[in-house]
């Protein structure tokens, strides 16, 4: 017998391992019952008024991509939550966006922004947000639709980390890392 056929089902078993670990073991694997113990993230509580992020985003190959400071301000209408943020990056550009995030009873999340297609859908539970949604990029960032799962965990100290993954045809392409706080209010000076 040949050695291609031990070749294509060797390649074969190991495209089925690595799936399995990526959908089952890894990032993918969590699902929100993982944190239903501990703390309880209530984004009526954590998504009030202004609030700090500083984040890393990785590209494809692990290595920082970029850098950004981000001002969010929220506000709540009922079970809506109005979040404006805006992106400072380390190439000097400035990005503004806008989220609509519509809290259900039952912990789900519809999360609405004008780059996201349709609408994202996500849970508050135990310590976690979890948010799924497609985004759709710039132009000037090459205008792809790009999978992405944002995961939110509540700290003991009340910040909150959070680790999304961009993916294109199931390939994560990037991923961010960022935390996220209460701003601390600004003192105006009578000088």
């Amino acid at each position: 017998m040949s050695f291609l056929p031990y070749l294509i089902i060797g390649a074969a078993l190991m495209l089925i391992a690595t799936f399995f670990k990526e959908r089952y073991v890894s990032f993918w694997g969590q699902s929100s019952d993982d944190y239903a113990d501990g703390p309880q993230f209530d984004i009526r509580e954590r998504f009030v008024g202004p609030i700090q992020c500083e984040g890393i985003i990785y590209g494809p190959t692990g290595r920082v991509s970029s850098r950004f400071t981000a001002q969010f301000d929220c506000t709540w209408e009922g079970n809506v939550c109005m979040m404006k943020e805006i992106f400072h990056y380390d190439s000097g550009n400035v990005q503004n966006r806008e989220w609509t995030l519509t809290l259900g009873n039952d912990g789900g999340i519809k999360a609405e922004a004008p780059d996201v297609i349709g609408a994202g859908s996500g849970q508050q539970k135990g310590s976690a947000v979890l948010l799924n949604y497609k985004l759709q990029l710039t132009e000037e960032a090459g205008g792809h639709v790009l999978d992405v799962t944002d995961w939110m965990y509540l700290m003991q100290n009340g910040s909150i980390m959070n680790r999304s993954q961009f993916r294109k045809f199931g390939i994560k392409v990037a991923e961010l890392v960022a935390t996220m706080r209460p701003a601390e209010p600004k003192v105006i000076s009578a000088e």
